[in-house]
């Protein structure tokens, strides 16, 4: 009798398993944007070691591009004429091999980070444009040979346009003139022909820039340069872009025949405060300036995901013309913008929170809630 219940309750058991569903296995952002753009982010060097093995995880489960927060910039790999300091680049690229991502280069000339030698002699007195060229040339050659193959693309170069659309006044500028981006770009291509090259800039939904960075593509191309793509960095506000203007920007873009990449993406859930500090106001300045030290309020969470979701959906709708959407940042924690523009300031601007959990909106994309 014994041995009768006990058939039957293990038979019982066995149907029931049989009839139940496995469990679902979890959708990574990857899975869901995988067949639309590349979704990427920048790695900082503890991540690339794995040294931030939590960090490096997230990496691996839900990116599939990634690109080098620092490592990569003339004062980090190139301090001085002839030190280069390829550990930590070499590292990242590894990293991103290891680990099937597409590697994307950061960045190859940029006014700011950039080694001072650049620009000066053995007497301190400032080179001249041929000098600086030669100079431009062998830090681009060196870098692009050096990955060859490896790396997908490179902003070439980085920031080189005011908000009015006229040219940023960096020493690149004051020394080379207009010729500096052409330049940096014909370099780039003989150096690796492969590769992809980009431009890369912010507040690109301002008209004036739209407009300055548009004409700067036009003339790449009409002295028959490579240009792939423009990134549009997307450091935003809750209040800012204004996203008919942002969407303008990345529609231009397309008509004027690159691609678009999204860089750099980041959302202050803090509101900025333009007053300035005095002695007297400086605690209440402090407040104002760092307003959720411990964890975002639940409502101002709320309208930082809704307005984040709305970020997405204009990139779903221009899936066809963006090829990566690139976030500056693995979790919050990790992100530049909790010391700006004050030393301490705490911010919730990235895709994962400070225990490295994914933010509700993403999780309403994925699950298509």
């Amino acid at each position: 009798m014994i041995k009768r219940f006990f058939i039957g309750a293990f038979c019982a058991a066995s149907l029931l398993s049989c009839t139940q569903k496995a469990p679902e296995a979890e959708v990574t952002l990857k899975d869901y944007f995988g067949d639309k753009f590349l979704i990427g982010v920048a790695v900082n060097v503890d991540q690339s070691w794995e040294r931030d093995t939590l960090g490096a995880a997230i990496v691996k489960k839900h990116f599939n591009s990634v690109v080098a927060e620092n490592c990569m910039k003339s004062e980090e790999i190139h301090p001085t004429p002839f030190t280069w300091n390829w550990g930590d680049a070499d590292q990242f690229v590894k990293f991103g091999e290891e680990n099937g991502m597409t590697v994307i280069g950061h960045c190859l000339i940029w006014h700011s980070q950039c080694s001072p030698w650049f620009f000066t002699d053995e007497n301190g007195k400032q080179v001249s444009a041929e000098v600086l060229k030669a100079r431009m040339r062998d830090h681009i050659t060196a870098i692009l040979t050096r990955y060859r193959g490896r790396i997908k693309g490179y902003d070439v170069v980085n920031e080189a346009i005011l908000d009015d659309g006229s040219y940023r006044n960096s020493k690149f500028y004051e020394i080379l003139g207009e010729e500096f981006i052409p330049w940096a770009f014909k370099c780039a291509h003989e150096a690796d022909p492969d590769a992809e090259l980009y431009y890369n800039d912010y507040s690109m939904a301002l008209p004036g820039k739209r407009e300055g960075v548009v004409k700067l593509v036009k003339s790449l191309k009409a002295q028959g340069l490579r240009i792939d793509a423009v990134g549009m960095q997307s450091h935003m506000g809750m209040e800012h872009p204004d996203f008919v203007e942002y969407e303008k920007t990345i529609q231009a873009l397309i008509d004027a025949g690159v691609e678009v990449a999204i860089t750099e993406l980041d959302m202050d859930a803090i509101p900025t405060v333009s007053f300035g500090a005095s002695v007297e106001d400086e605690a209440a300045y402090s407040a104002q300036m760092n307003p959720y030290p411990e964890a975002l309020p639940d409502s101002v969470s709320q309208i930082w995901n809704d307005r984040m979701k709305q970020v997405f959906s204009i990139y779903e709708k221009y899936q066809d013309h963006i090829c990566r959407v690139t976030v500056w940042g693995v979790q919050d924690g990790d992100s530049w913008k909790n010391d700006w523009p004050m030393k301490g300031r705490t911010n919730y601007p990235l895709l994962f929170d400070r225990n490295y959990e994914m933010k509700p909106f993403l999780k309403d994309i994925i699950n298509k809630k």
